[in-house]
């Protein structure tokens, strides 16, 4: 069977700090490979509409999946489809990913027939038996397949990561991958899932607090492959383990392979696990994103982010020490007003670190979409891409966005522009040489995507497909099962949770 499977176009952030590679996407597509399908990968993110549309007439596929992780590309990705079957009546048209799975019946709703089905979960699993079941029929009774019939059993989750590596020679334009400096740059998974649990966060409730590991081995086959000469890992929290880390690094040594790396990881796990760090240090990492998400007490107690201001204040001194560059996020929460504003500006414009932040969003698939209070004011999918504000604000909408362009402005200030221009000319000269022009690019384009008129303007725009609300009577806790897409085998769960517990037991024997 040919098979079509496309990412969507960029969220507001990506147009100007990163684009990566659609690693999940290739995972699957290897998996279809691997069961004797003709597979081509699309990505918008590097191609345009038309060249998608010229895609279609030419390679004619019988069936076209599109990934959907973020609430944000929903409208895109639906007229996409609907597209789709205008060109190509009888192609089959399936979607997948984080936040496909959390609003399967809404998707199938706004499509009016133009997408056959929803895969919830992992798709490295249920891709092949899919496809099976297109030509043969049965796909209403498979594992995390919905189809307006009906939902099938519980999605599979795919226990043995090490079974299928990512099917990188099918990315085009790989040259427009990039994350900052690093430019080229591959990304790789090495572990998936995390054990914490965030109330703002969904990937603990997408996996079910799993956290499961690639081999050394096939993770130093896979970076092998890699002919960039810069890699992500994209990991939720890397280095949860240390003797993960360690024996990682131990085979990217054996093998020789010299990279520079970007990770995220949690401040927690920084402190506890330094000698880690340090030697992947020496192996190439560079450069790592803490998510700190709130300076006081009170807010990381609000999103039980399960760490304390003064660790997470320890940790940014580890990382000064041992030389790396680090940009962190802080939580911009709708009822700030310009006094918030000003400590947070006045207190990124202090540490040499890169502050960025984010927008507070609930959404589903989080706890908060079950919890917050807060009545939503605008249910239009494009504005869950956490830079809108779609709780009520404290401020007038439009100075809301003022002061936190004005906020975020202090990365413009100190690390993009002429800023970075003294800091990194070698390294600018030296890529342009090559041809690579995304980090260069990227040094002047904030302006162009942090916008309060933008942002604001983009309230005002007519709304084609808006998202069900959540329900009225909200919960102090909602259950698992009301989370959850994958559930997991209770060991495995039990053995996540364990991990988080001996965290905080480190923590408080440390404190004694």
């Amino acid at each position: 069977m040919k098979v079509l499977l496309v990412h969507p176009s960029c969220l507001m952030y990506s147009e100007l700090f990163l684009r990566l590679e659609p690693l999940g996407l290739e995972r699957v597509a290897q998996a279809a490979r691997l069961a004797g399908h003709e597979v081509r990968l699309f990505d918008l993110q590097v191609c345009d509409r038309q060249d998608y549309l010229r895609e279609l007439q030419e390679f004619r596929p019988q069936t076209v999946g599109f990934s959907l992780n973020f609430l944000a590309n929903v409208p895109e990705v639906l007229e996409l489809a609907k597209e789709t079957k205008r060109l190509l009546p009888t192609c089959f048209v399936f979607v997948g990913g984080h936040s496909a799975s959390f609003v399967p019946q809404e998707l199938l709703e706004h499509a009016q027939g133009a997408i056959d089905c929803i895969v919830r979960g992992e798709g490295e699993p249920i891709t092949p038996p899919l496809l099976e079941a297109i030509q043969d029929g049965g796909i209403e009774t498979l594992p995390g397949i919905v189809t307006a019939a009906g939902a099938g059993p519980p999605p599979l989750m795919l226990h043995d990561l090490d079974r299928t590596l990512p099917a990188r020679d099918l990315a085009r334009r790989r040259h427009k991958y990039f994350i900052g400096v690093l430019d080229p740059c591959a990304s790789i998974e090495f572990t998936r899932g995390c054990p914490w649990d965030c109330s703002f966060c969904s990937a603990w409730t997408f996996y079910g607090r799993s956290y499961r590991k690639i081999s050394p081995e096939v993770i130093g086959e896979d970076l092998a492959r890699i002919q960039e000469p810069n890699a992500f890992i994209v990991d939720d929290v890397a280095f949860i383990h240390p003797e993960d880390g360690m024996a990682i690094g131990r085979e990217i040594e054996r093998r020789g392979i010299r990279k520079q790396y970007y990770l995220e990881t949690r401040c927690d796990v920084l402190l506890r696990n330094q000698e880690v760090f340090a030697y992947w240090k020496r192996l190439g990492l560079r450069y790592m994103f803490l998510g700190l998400e709130a300076l006081d007490e009170e807010g990381l107690k609000r999103i039980r982010k399960r760490v304390t201001p003064s660790d997470n204040f320890k940790a940014l001194e580890v990382a000064r020490t041992m030389g790396f560059t680090v940009a962190l996020n802080i939580i911009a929460d709708s009822d700030w007003d310009e006094d918030r504003f000003r400590v947070i500006r006045e207190w990124a414009s202090g540490v040499p670190e890169i502050v960025h932040l984010t927008v507070n969003t609930p959404y589903p698939g989080t706890e908060t979409w079950l919890t917050e209070a807060r009545r939503l004011t605008s249910l239009d999918y494009r504005l869950f891409d956490v830079q809108h504000a779609v709780l009520p604000t404290t401020l007038p909408l439009k100075r809301f966005y003022e002061e936190l362009v004005k906020t975020q402005a202090v990365l413009n200030r100190k690390h993009l522009g002429w800023a970075a221009v003294r800091g990194t000319f070698a390294t600018a000269s030296r890529l342009l040489l090559q041809g690579q022009t995304n980090f260069v690019r990227m040094l002047w384009k904030f302006s162009q995507v942090y916008n309060p008129d933008r942002q604001y303007g983009d309230h005002l725009k007519e709304v084609k497909y808006t998202l069900s609300p959540p329900p009225e009577k909200q919960e102090a806790k909602p259950t698992p099962v009301k989370l959850f897409v994958h559930a997991p085998a209770a060991a495995v769960q039990r053995a996540a949770i364990a991990d988080v517990a001996m965290f905080q037991q480190a923590k408080e024997e440390k404190a004694q």
